[in-house]
């Protein structure tokens, strides 16, 4: 049976003061290959500590996902497990094979997953939180 997947990137813009989190359009990747999703911030600075932007996942029928979060210091959480790094240490949901990296300078994060399988199959999205 040849799967296609489909992950959907949707744009998210808070609206308040100019924030925007700009993701591109969809994707169709093929199960076990691998994908990297960007997400570019504006209005804001990824390495301010009063806010943390990270990656949320939404598979077809079932509650969203949270994959992980950083804040602007620093302290990476995934799955509220606070690591106090620049380290994942990923739920083991998605050990091994999620990565999280992120250019200061050019306010981009990067989500890449690999292996993909048809659980991986769903809406991800880039979020800021706010202390």
């Amino acid at each position: 049976m040849n799967w296609i997947r489909q992950i959907m990137l949707i744009c998210v813009s808070t609206g308040v003061n100019s924030i925007d989190l700009i993701q591109p359009d969809s994707k169709v990747v093929q199960p076990g290959q691998s994908v990297t999703i960007t997400c570019q911030v504006s209005g804001y600075s990824l390495t301010d500590d009063s806010y943390a932007t990270g990656w949320i996942r939404q598979c077809e029928g079932k509650p969203m996902d949270w994959i992980f979060h950083m804040w602007g210091g620093g302290s990476l959480i995934q799955n509220n497990i606070n690591t106090n790094t620049n380290t994942p240490n990923y739920a083991s949901s998605f050990q091994s094979r999620f990565t999280f990296s992120q250019d200061v300078s050019s306010s981009t994060q990067y989500l890449e997953i690999r292996s993909l399988t048809a659980e991986d199959s769903a809406v991800y999205f880039c979020a800021r939180e706010t202390q």
